[in-house]
């Protein structure tokens, strides 16, 4: 059984810096990666990493955030630096099984940047 087990949400101020983390048991994922979704907007990518190797990022995190993986522990984690407002979020991990390309999903943890 897949399970996705999140991490690392908090309250910070502008700014401020945050680490989320998610464990991935059950399977091999060939992606892992965070989206996120804001009060009445859509669900959207933030970064995914590839087992590879290569990463790929929104336009609106490159440079502030930094996506990296541990293929031995099945972790993810996103280390997001100078938090703006606008990231305040729901943030979901998100993984995508190797042999069946099915997607999983982590029940999310919140981010909230505010002052």
């Amino acid at each position: 059984q897949v399970q996705l087990v999140e991490s690392g949400g908090d309250l910070v101020q502008p700014g401020g810096s945050l680490r989320l983390s998610c464990a991935a048991s059950g399977s091999a994922f060939s992606i892992m990666g965070w989206y996120r979704q804001a009060p009445g907007k859509q669900r959207e990518l933030v970064a995914k990493a590839f087992s590879i190797g290569s990463t790929m990022y929104a336009d609106s995190v490159k440079g502030r955030f930094t996506i990296s993986r541990d293929n031995a522990k099945n972790t993810v984690y996103l280390q997001m630096n100078n938090l703006k407002p606008e990231d305040t979020a729901v943030y979901y991990c998100n993984a995508v099984e190797r042999l069946s390309n099915k997607n999983y999903w982590g029940q999310g943890t919140q981010v909230t940047v505010s002052s």
